[in-house]
């Protein structure tokens, strides 16, 4: 009998990946995936996703999705209690495990540990210290499409923003950049691929600055 699970979803290729190892797997339900939508914006935490393309997302994987309310830039306290009452409503139900595409920080996970093992839950990593480079090629050549929409200008340069994540991505990323841009170098929007019913279609808008980061806005079409 496959466990039900929840997925901790963010829009961008590495969330794809995981949910693309947990069904392969045979071993796991995807209840729900979860994902945070920025109160007054509408837009999903750093991706800065339009939260109406999450939502066709989760139609074309046809997955249940949940969206989470979060004030922008929340202290840890708030941010901590509002995964919580959701989290808490699975449990009810008999869920005990909450899946994320997290590859190789282990700050993060330490972290992510400590919140669920608080609550009787704990953390499934189906991609965990997978080899990025091998990682971010077999992505794109299993048929996965991607568009950067966040860039951080202290790694990249803004014409990255809004480039497909592909072959020639790979090859212009400059050295000591993840190509599956683990410490936050870029983010992704996944709009297609082997758990896709359908394509997600969308449109490039412009680039915008905000501080150090630079964002292409996308909008549904």
């Amino acid at each position: 009998m496959k466990e039900r699970i929840l997925l901790s979803w963010s829009g961008g290729k590495d969330s794809a990946l995981a949910l693309h190892e947990l069904r392969r797997s045979g071993d796991y339900e995807i209840a729900a995936i979860l994902t945070t939508v920025t109160e007054g914006t509408g837009r999903i935490g750093m991706h800065a996703v339009p939260r109406e393309l999450v939502v066709r997302q989760g139609g074309a994987l046809g997955v249940p999705l949940r969206e989470i309310a979060m004030p922008a830039f929340p202290p840890n306290d708030v941010y901590e209690a509002r995964w919580r009452s959701v989290l808490e409503d699975y449990r009810a139900e008999g869920i005990h495990a909450v899946a994320f595409g997290d590859l190789f920080l282990e700050d993060i996970r330490d972290y992510r540990e400590r919140c669920l093992d608080a609550i009787g839950m704990h953390g499934v990593y189906p991609i965990w210290r997978r080899d990025t480079p091998s990682l971010a090629r077999e992505f794109i050549d299993g048929g996965f499409r991607a568009v950067l929409v966040a860039i951080d200008l202290r790694a990249l340069d803004r014409s990255f923003a809004g480039r497909s994540f592909d072959r020639e991505l790979l090859a212009d990323l400059p050295p000591g950049v993840d190509p599956c841009g683990e410490n936050g170098e870029f983010h992704t929007f996944v709009f297609d691929g082997p758990e896709f019913r359908a394509p997600v279609a969308f449109r490039r808008g412009e680039v915008r600055e905000e501080g150090t980061f630079a964002f292409c806005d996308l909008s549904s079409s």
